[in-house]
């Protein structure tokens, strides 16, 4: 639920939107007062069972494989202080700040869930945090999926202390308690339960999922587009992307993708200039043939792992947890394994879509293959390379996101005495499904370019509207076909214009709305 300037935390889930907005475009958070309710609520219950002389696991005993060690009630603030310093263990570069805001929305939604046992104290203070834009500085290493993703949590909590490293909000590296001074935020003194609830979620992996299917849902629409811009300029035939040939294998995600297609490559004089008898054509190459195929199956898959994401956004991660009826209970609800396959998943998926599209990229550059147009595309053949280099790049990162295909979530390392004897590594699979979406931006990108300049060299004949009106616009920062120029600044502003949804936009100025999400 959203405000015009805020999201509202609640006790019910958060919409993938909300963690978008927060993460990527600076809005503030506001606590529900319901959700403050169901806190001061919860929390009850942790002061009760604090007094209890029983000892109770997260409340008056050690963690971990120190779970059976009694606390004394006067060393339990030291326990929670130290619990989070210890923890806050984390190596390597920082972490993007999109993603550390993320994550500690997410945090902060399972606080609201009131089944944690925090004080509203610390719910509202964590809401203070993001919405001064304080970005705690947490690290690419530490966390291994389970119990969550402890170690970056552990960095978030520790800034709620006024302790370690963060981002203002002119991004200026700070001491904790001087940003949260300058902010004007008190910081907290933790309390008995309140380190664990901090730190014990799958809040980082599940960040990285959600910005991972905001990205591949435009990029899929990327792909169809491209790959329909690669039909025209290498004189392929649209009549493969029929309805009723796509609706003979009903996949929804194939559907999607070819009905894309059919609609960039509507009333184009190009296709047109080949449909007749002329074309002697049979079938054309597998790379141009079956776009449907590959994106509608990975359409299929950022679907699934969105169905994954919505179920994980509706939970309450805590161990132990404060259940509806007052029970405060152990379980294993933080093991990443549901939210790491789905990251796992993803990375195959769009490595595929990068490989099929750097096929087509190849086959433009190929005298033998490209029906007519120049070696490599080059102004002037043997004097320039034309867009030679350009493939070799978009090949070295399709190679580089086969090996990021490599399933992170079926390795596990024993950890903390035998106690956490089989992990995850759901973080791991966010980072490299990170490093695999840019790198299928990138590969994209240079598709088009090349697409681009393939069909211009068609002249006279002329695109379709819609493939007309993306060429268009991204001309407008890359230059047309010509002799060989510095080609890596033009690479980088096809990779921003693919970026930055324009082929999309572009393409829609033709073709009205192309489908983003299959149903």
């Amino acid at each position: 639920m959203s405000t015009e300037q805020h999201v509202v935390v609640g006790r019910g889930p958060l919409s993938p939107d909300d963690v978008v907005r927060v993460a990527r475009h600076g809005a503030g958070v506001v606590l529900e007062d319901g959700a403050l309710a169901a806190i001061a609520s919860s929390r009850t219950v942790i002061e009760a069972l604090a007094a209890d002389a029983t000892p109770h696991y997260g409340v008056s005993t050690g963690f971990g494989a120190l779970a059976t060690r009694h606390i004394p009630e006067d060393r339990r603030a030291d326990l929670q202080r130290s619990l989070i310093r210890s923890h806050a263990a984390g190596s390597g570069p920082e972490v993007e700040t999109e993603v550390v805001r993320a994550l500690m929305l997410l945090r902060l939604s399972t606080l609201a869930t009131g089944r944690t046992g925090v004080r509203p104290v610390v719910a509202e203070t964590y809401a203070a945090l993001l919405s001064s834009h304080v970005t705690p500085v947490v690290h690419e290493h530490g966390s291994l999926g389970c119990s969550g993703d402890l170690a970056p949590l552990a960095h978030c909590a520790l800034a709620l202390m006024g302790e370690g490293p963060v981002r203002d909000a002119d991004g200026v590296l700070r001491d904790a308690a001087d940003a949260l001074g300058a902010a004007g935020i008190a910081p907290v003194v933790l309390r008995e339960k309140e380190g664990l609830a901090l730190i014990n979620g799958t809040d980082g992996m599940l960040a990285m999922l959600l910005l991972a299917i905001h990205d591949l849902r435009e990029l899929l629409v990327v792909a169809d587009v491209t790959a329909a811009i690669s039909v025209e300029g290498l004189l392929g035939t649209d009549r493969v992307f029929a309805a009723d040939l796509q609706a003979l294998r009903p996949q929804a995600g194939q559907a999607v993708s070819a009905a894309n297609m059919r609609a960039v490559l509507a009333d184009s004089p190009i296709v047109a200039s080949h449909r007749g008898p002329e074309d002697t054509r049979v079938q054309d190459a597998y790379s141009l043939r079956c776009a449907p195929q590959v994106a509608g199956a990975a359409r299929d898959t950022v679907e699934h792992a969105a169905v994954v994401a919505s179920r994980e956004l509706a939970a309450a991660i805590d161990n132990p947890v404060v259940t509806a009826d007052g029970r405060v209970e152990s379980n294993g609800n933080f093991h990443g394994a549901p939210v790491a396959y789905v990251l796992d998943f993803l990375a195959i998926v769009a490595a595929d879509v990068a490989s099929i599209a750097e096929r087509r990229t190849d086959r433009f550059l190929d005298a033998s293959r490209n029906a007519g147009l120049p070696a490599f595309l080059a102004d002037s053949p043997g004097v320039d390379s034309g867009l030679m280099i350009a493939q070799y790049t978009q090949a070295a990162i399709v190679s580089e996101l086969k090996r990021l295909a490599v399933p992170a979530s079926f390795d596990s390392i024993p950890s903390s005495a035998m106690q956490e004897d089989h992990v995850s590594m759901g973080w791991s699979a966010a980072r490299k499904l990170r490093r695999t979406v840019d790198g299928l931006t990138r590969v994209l990108a240079i598709e088009l370019l090349t697409a681009a300049r393939g069909i211009e060299l068609r002249a006279p004949l002329v695109p379709g509207p819609a493939s007309a009106a993306v060429i268009d616009a991204l001309r407008a920062t890359v230059p047309g076909p010509g002799p060989d120029r510095f080609l890596a600044p033009e690479i980088d502003a096809a990779v921003a214009f693919v970026a930055s949804g324009h082929v999309r936009r572009a393409a829609e100025t033709a073709t009205g709305s192309l489908t983003l999400e299959t149903r």
